[in-house]
């Protein structure tokens, strides 16, 4: 089984969740997000596997968000996607994507992240 985590290093959850796949020593990839942000049809697929809206993605806290004059409808998958590419600080972290059964979690908890080990 080889995950991507789509990961932060000064966020607390994406830390936590980072520690749980190397004590499980799972193959995993580190996706700095911030930095080499996935594409708009990354994302919908990333939300397609955890079987919830795009908009479920979103970081409703940041300023970014609360701040945008350019948020497109909220129920436009392919906008938002664009969008979030765009800002990706806005996107919920970490997440664990196992490409290979087509799941992935939210570490939130950072615990999530063994449901996808224990398949």
């Amino acid at each position: 089984m080889a995950l991507t985590i789509y990961h932060n290093p000064r966020c607390s959850k994406s830390r936590k969740t980072l520690e749980l796949l190397d004590e499980a020593d799972a193959a995993h990839t580190v996706v700095l997000y911030q930095d080499d942000t996935p594409d708009a049809a990354r994302l919908l697929q990333i939300a397609k596997m955890l079987g919830i809206p795009l908009a479920d993605l979103l970081r409703r806290g940041e300023s970014v968000f609360k701040e945008a004059g350019d948020l497109p409808d909220l129920d436009d998958d392919d906008a938002l996607a664009h969008w979030i590419a765009a800002n990706p600080i806005t996107l919920e972290r970490p997440i664990v994507v196992d490409d290979a059964s087509g799941k992935a979690i939210i570490g939130r908890p950072p615990e999530n992240v063994l449901t996808l080990l224990s398949q």
